[in-house]
C-alpha cells in the first residue's frame, strides 16, 4: 500500500513529507497506457501532487497542478485532495524521444519550455493561483522553485519514477523537506549537505529503504517525529450521475440538437480514461427530466 509520512524535526523547525507511490503511479500507467517517458513525467507530478495534497487542511480542499509545455508531451494535469486521492493525465500519452546522455528518461525534453501552475481551491470566493515558468521540466526542481517563489518556503523536493523492463513501474516516490523561518543555521547547512549527497529517491527505494528509512536517513540527527501515515491512491471521483449532471448543464436546446443530429452522446473522463455512453433513449429521458 502506498503512503505518505508527515513529520517534523529540529524541534518543529523542519517539516517533512515522504511518499512511496509505486502502486499509484503504476495504476496511472495501466489506465493511460503511457510511454516510459510520460509515465515518468506523470508519475513525478502525481507524487508531487500527493505530497502537496497532504499539506491541505480541510476535507473539501482541492489542489491542481497544471503543467503546459511546448514539447511533444504537451502538458500534464494532476489533482489531489487532503485525503491524498490523486488523479491525473498527460496531454500526449505516447511520446517517444531518445534518452538523455546519462541514460535516463528525458522528461524535460518531453515537456519542453512552458509554465507550471498550482491552483488551490480552499472553499473561498476565489482559488489561490501560483504560476512559475518551467525551470527544468524535471518537475522536482520546478516545484522547489514554486515553493520558494509562490509560497516563500525554502524547500527540497525530490521525485522519482523507475520504469521496469516491461514498462510497468518498478519504484516511485519522493519527499518534500521544508525549513521554517525559525530554523537554526546549523540545520539548514546540514540539510543542504545531505541533499547534495542523495543521488535519487528511486535508488533509495531500490536499496529496500522505506519512507521511514528515508526520513531517518535525511533527518535522523534532528530527531524526526512522525505525525501521520496517510494512504495514497489513484482515484477518480467521476460517475455516471455526475456526467449526467454535466450533460444536463448544457441546456435543453443543446440536448435537443444532439438528439436530432447525432442521436447519441459520448462523454469522456480524461482522468480515468472512462467513456460514458448515452443513446437516444437515455438522452430523451434526461431531456424529459429537465
Amino acid at each position: 500500500m502506498d503512503y505518505i509520512l508527515r513529520a517534523t524535526a529540529g524541534e518543529g523547525s523542519v517539516r517533512a513529507f515522504v511518499a512511496c507511490t509505486r502502486q499509484t503511479v503504476n495504476t496511472a500507467f495501466l489506465t493511460h497506457k503511457t510511454s516510459p517517458v510520460m509515465t515518468a513525467a506523470l508519475g513525478r507530478t502525481l507524487t508531487g501532487g500527493a505530497l502537496m495534497g497532504c499539506m491541505l487542511k480541510d476535507d473539501q480542499d482541492i489542489l491542481t497542478i497544471n503543467i503546459k509545455g511546448d514539447g511533444p508531451g504537451g502538458g500534464i494535469i494532476v489533482t489531489a485532495n487532503n485525503n491524498v486521492d490523486v488523479k491525473g493525465y498527460c496531454f500526449n500519452n505516447l511520446v517517444d524521444i531518445p534518452l538523455k546522455s546519462n541514460g535516463k528518461l528525458d522528461v524535460s525534453g518531453a515537456l519542453g519550455k512552458g509554465s507550471l501552475t498550482v491552483i488551490k481551491d480552499l472553499g473561498l470566493k476565489e482559488p489561490y493561483v501560483g504560476q512559475i515558468p518551467l525551470l527544468s521540466g524535471e518537475i522536482a526542481e520546478d516545484l522547489t522553485y514554486y515553493f520558494a517563489v509562490s509560497e516563500q518556503v525554502p524547500s527540497a523536493v525530490a521525485l522519482g519514477v523507475l520504469i521496469d523492463r516491461d514498462y510497468t513501474v518498478k519504484q516511485a516516490g519522493g519527499f518534500v523537506i521544508q525549513v521554517l523561518p525559525d530554523a537554526d543555521d546549523r540545520i539548514v547547512s546540514a540539510l543542504e549537505n545531505k541533499m547534495q549527497g542523495i543521488k535519487s529517491v528511486t535508488s533509495m527505494f531500490e536499496k529496500g529503504m522505506t519512507p521511514e528509512d528515508i526520513l531517518q536517513d535525511i533527518l535522523g540527527e534532528f530527531n524526526p517525529q512522525i505525525l501521520d501515515k496517510i494512504n495514497v491512491g489513484f482515484k477518480c471521483g467521476c460517475s455516471r450521475e455526475r456526467v449526467e449532471n454535466a450533460l444536463l448543464s448544457i441546456g435543453k436546446e443543446e440536448i435537443d440538437d444532439i438528439i436530432n443530429t447525432d442521436k447519441k452522446a459520448t462523454l469522456h473522463c480524461h482522468f480515468c480514461n472512462t467513456d460514458y455512453e448515452f443513446d437516444e433513449e437515455c438522452l430523451r429521458k434526461l431531456r424529459a427530466s429537465m
